[in-house]
C-alpha cells in the first residue's frame, strides 16, 4: 500500500505540473518579441493586398483623410485570442464638422471571411464635439483545424479594415490620425484540438507574415499530457482496487 501511495503522489504531482504550460498562460498578453525590435508601422494600407504589417505588441499610426479604406494585417496562430483596438483622433486644427460620423472596424481571415467578435463595439458614432473615438474588436480563439463549412478563426494572416460609413458629404477628405494596437493571448490546452492545416491561411503578397518563431507545426497538442496523465491515473486506480479486494489469501489451519 505504501508504494501504491507514493507512486500515486508523484504521478499526480508530475500530471499537475505538466498541466501548468496549458493553463499558466491562459488570457496572458504576449507582445511579440520582434514588436519591440521592429519599428511600428506610420502608414496604412489601402487594400487587401496592400495592407501594412502589423505584429502584435505594436502601436501603428497613419494620417489619413475621412473616407479613405485604411487596411493592416498581422499573424495569429493556433490557439491565440487576437483583441484590435482603433482609435481616431481629429486633429486640433480640424476644420468644423457638419454632423456626426459613423466609423466601423472589420476583421477578415486569410480567406477573407468577415469574423465575428466575441465582445467589443466595431461601429461607433463620433459625435460633432467629440475628437476621439475608440473601437474594439476581440476574436474569437483561433482553432487549428475545422470543419470546411464552418467559419471558426483559422490560422494564418488576418486583416483589419477601418473606414467611416456615415459622414456627411461635406466633411469627406478632412485629415483624421488613426491607431491600431494588436495584443494577443495564449487561450491554454482547453482550445486545443485534434489535426491541423496543411499550411496556414496566408496571401501571397510576397512579405513575410508569420509569430515569431514561425507557425506550430500541427502535430503537437497539449491534450497528450492530459491524455498520458489520465492514463497513468487509470493504471494506479486499478492497481489500489486490486490491492483492496485480493484480500490476505487462503489462511491454513
Amino acid at each position: 500500500m505504501r508504494t501504491v501511495r507514493t507512486l500515486a503522489s508523484l504521478l499526480l504531482g508530475g500530471a499537475a505540473l505538466l498541466a501548468l504550460p496549458g493553463t499558466a498562460h491562459a488570457e496572458t498578453p504576449s507582445p511579440s518579441a520582434s514588436a519591440e525590435a521592429e519599428a511600428a508601422p506610420t502608414e496604412a494600407g489601402t487594400s487587401f493586398r496592400t495592407a501594412t504589417v502589423v505584429r502584435p505588441g505594436q502601436r501603428a499610426t497613419a494620417n489619413a483623410s475621412t473616407g479613405d479604406y485604411l487596411y493592416w494585417q498581422f499573424p495569429a496562430d493556433a490557439g491565440d485570442r487576437a483583441t484590435v483596438r482603433a482609435t481616431v483622433t481629429l486633429p486640433e486644427k480640424a476644420a468644423p464638422r457638419s454632423g456626426a460620423h459613423t466609423w466601423q472596424l472589420d476583421v477578415y481571415d486569410g480567406l477573407r471571411r468577415h469574423q465575428a467578435c466575441r465582445y467589443g463595439s466595431t461601429t461607433k458614432s463620433l459625435a460633432a464635439d467629440a475628437r476621439s473615438v475608440e473601437l474594439t474588436c476581440a476574436l474569437r480563439t483561433v482553432r487549428a483545424l475545422a470543419e470546411p463549412w464552418a467559419n471558426d478563426p483559422l490560422p494564418g494572416v488576418y486583416h483589419v479594415r477601418l473606414t467611416v460609413v456615415g459622414a456627411p458629404a461635406a466633411d469627406l477628405g478632412q485629415p483624421v490620425d488613426a491607431a491600431l494596437e494588436i495584443t494577443t493571448a495564449d487561450a491554454g490546452a482547453a482550445s486545443a484540438v485534434d489535426g491541423s492545416l496543411s499550411t496556414p491561411l496566408v496571401p501571397s503578397t510576397g512579405r513575410a507574415v508569420e509569430p515569431d518563431g514561425g507557425w506550430s507545426s500541427g502535430w503537437w497538442s497539449p491534450r497528450w499530457l492530459w491524455t498520458a496523465a489520465g492514463a497513468a491515473l487509470a493504471a494506479l486506480a486499478g492497481i489500489w482496487g486490486y490491492s483492496l479486494t485480493r484480500g490476505r489469501g487462503r489462511v491454513l489451519s
